[in-house]
């Protein structure tokens, strides 16, 4: 099958680019989140980004203007029963993932295919909320979307090989570079770079090295753009603590235990660079 028409679930920074990326491939993208005001910033989001490029002479204004206008913003969820594609960029909660496709399952015609941009959570466990667990699959981009070339394409149990077939090609078209993962906790960046940062928190815990010493190491030793402190308030405390937590139930390993540093800095509400405080202050 061919995507023509796609909605995006979730106008945040995520959802927000996904959107951008659609569009700029040419389809006729509805953007819905539940309350106006995260609309109204997922649009700007989305307007400076263009509006950047075009300073930049990487588009022209009309082509920004075409963009744009391919992008329509929705509280609605109704739209996607004319989609052909639902791509799921909601907050990492299960309970609220599994609700919002089973309302999806009861609206959209058999054929939509579903896709989460999880970036943690069982794809398979996710599709069981749905009668089409074949017709179900993880596109899990990284952030900044409009830039990052990644895209895992996360097999379910179910997932048919069409299915798949269909996602990665849609993922080329969006001018990313797609690789396929099957469905394990972390699949394979969370798995590789959480229980690396997780390790510079239990260093910086134990007083080995400061956050800017221990960050130094890993950029000019190892060749990191960024070190994995800098990295986790980049990404949010919360959000590393909640697929550390994926990871250590997922696999019951200690080694994947989360730090309780970490733990005690998102109790305290330093989530990184979204609350202006983490392992260093912005």
């Amino acid at each position: 099958m061919a995507i023509g028409k796609i909605m995006v679930i979730g106008a945040g920074q995520m959802g927000a680019g996904i959107a951008q990326v659609a569009s700029q491939a040419g389809h006729e993208v509805f953007m819905r989140d539940i309350e106006g005001r995260f609309i109204d910033r997922g649009m700007a989001t989305i307007t400076r980004v263009l509006d950047r490029a075009v300073e930049k002479g990487k588009i022209d204004a009309a082509a920004r203007d075409a963009v744009l206008g391919r992008i329509h913003p929705t509280l609605d969820l109704g739209p996607a029963a004319g989609t052909d594609l639902v791509i799921e960029a909601a907050i990492e909660n299960l309970e609220l993932k599994r609700g919002l496709f089973k309302e999806l399952d009861a609206l959209c015609p058999p054929a939509v295919i579903f896709a989460s941009n999880t970036s943690s959570l069982s794809i398979t466990e996710l599709a069981a909320a749905t009668g089409r667990g074949d017709r179900f699959i993880g596109m899990h981009f990284f952030n900044p979307v409009p830039l990052m070339q990644l895209v895992e394409i996360i097999r379910g149990l179910q997932t048919a090989d069409e299915t798949h077939r269909v996602i990665f090609d849609l993922a080329q078209k969006f001018g990313k570079t797609p690789v396929t993962v099957n469905d394990y906790p972390g699949f394979i960046s969370n798995r590789v770079l959480m229980p690396m940062i997780n390790e510079a928190v239990y260093c910086l815990m134990e007083g080995v090295a400061t956050a800017e010493d221990i960050d130094t190491v890993m950029k000019l030793g190892m060749n990191h753009p960024m070190g994995p402190l800098a990295l986790a308030d980049f990404i949010g405390l919360d959000t590393c603590l909640a697929i550390m937590e994926v990871l250590y139930h997922g696999y019951s390993d200690s080694k994947y235990r989360p730090c309780p540093l970490l733990r005690k800095m998102v109790r305290a509400g330093y989530l990184g660079r979204k609350s202006g405080r983490g392992f260093y202050t912005y």
